[in-house]
């Protein structure tokens, strides 16, 4: 069981990599609004002014280009005019069969994401005590006999001294249930959320945007760093969200069956953003799913959704907010208005 000596750097490599991602998605969202009105002077002058305000963005459409095209999608029209010369763009792509493209866009596909997808999983594997899979789950047993129910695609990293238990959720989402020891408080950390007990059972989810932590039995204090709150006490059905930029925290209450019910194969969530649903929905989904409409991926959402059919789910979450899900491979997924 390791200690926390690298988590800073860790921390900050994982931030920049979801930056990347979201330039990605970004760039893909002007894709699709390119596809859908190729001859709108609007659309022409909003993706000039995207592609000159950073290097990242240029570096993203083109990343864009390449994947659209891996994927078996025809570029839209006009696509090849921006960025201007003499910033190269993806050739137009060759008519192949069905068969013979799946594997090449699959390769291709994993090559243009790579370096925005495998930097932060690196990371977390290297500092991860235990840790699951997409769609796998696991009951994890440590030695002070508190039990760590670990959700999809989740890792956590234990450090058990005779002073105190301090547990780092590094992904995903995870239901402790602790054991009561008065003389050594148990602590966990999630992004910049930090909850102590003494013995009690209670459900954490990371983010990008936040950490929420559900209270189904006992006592806690959750603090977020840099808020500058005193610790807030928490009891039994009582939900705490922690702002991942700014540490406050927002306070509600769920019904206390519903605390944990993913271990059942279903997830609640509680006027979260689709962006937020989605990365719990990746978890249990073996492809790529990406959210490159920023005012779709930001709508609030409320519900029960089945973990156990997550194209089902994603369909779900965004038909009432007039989005729909693409499957543009067997390996990727992109939701849209569009």
């Amino acid at each position: 069981m390791r200690g926390m000596g690298s988590r800073g750097t860790g921390k900050n490599l994982i931030q920049d990599d979801n930056e990347k991602r979201r330039t990605l998605e970004e760039a893909m969202d002007w894709l699709l609004r390119l596809k859908a009105d190729p001859d709108c002077p609007q659309v022409a002058r909003d993706i000039e002014h995207w592609l000159a305000r950073a290097e990242s963005n240029r570096t993203a459409w083109r990343d864009a280009l390449k994947a659209w095209e891996a994927l078996g999608e025809v570029p839209p029209r006009h696509a090849d005019l921006w960025p201007p010369r003499p910033v190269a763009v993806a050739a137009p792509p060759r008519r192949r069969g069905r068969r013979a493209f799946a594997t090449g866009a699959a390769l291709a596909l994993a090559a243009v994401l790579l370096l925005v997808l495998a930097a932060p999983a690196l990371m977390i594997w290297l500092q991860a005590d235990f840790r699951t899979g997409t769609g796998e789950s696991r009951v994890v047993t440590l030695v002070d006999g508190s039990t760590v129910n670990l959700s999809a695609d989740s890792a956590i990293d234990v450090e058990l001294t005779p002073e105190g238990r301090h547990v780092r959720l590094l992904s995903g989402q995870a239901f402790f249930d602790v054991a009561h020891d008065g003389r050594r408080p148990f602590t966990v950390g999630a992004g910049n959320a930090r909850v102590v007990v003494l013995g009690t059972a209670f459900d954490v989810a990371l983010d990008d945007a936040a950490t929420t932590v559900q209270l189904a039995r006992g006592v806690v204090g959750i603090s977020g760093e840099g808020d500058g709150q005193s610790v807030a006490e928490m009891a039994p059905g009582d939900m705490a969200t922690v702002d991942g930029a700014t540490g406050a925290i927002t306070r509600a209450t769920v019904p206390l069956e519903e605390i944990g019910a993913w271990r059942s194969g279903l997830l609640f969530v509680n006027d979260v953003t689709v962006d937020s649903v989605v990365a719990r929905l990746q978890r249990y989904h073996s492809a790529w799913i990406g959210v490159p409409d920023r005012t779709l991926g930001r709508q609030r959402v409320t519900g029960l959704y089945d973990l156990r059919d997550p194209d089902r789910a994603l369909k779900a979450l965004v038909k009432p907010h007039g989005g729909k899900v693409r499957s543009v491979s067997p390996y990727a997924r992109i939701v849209s208005r569009y």
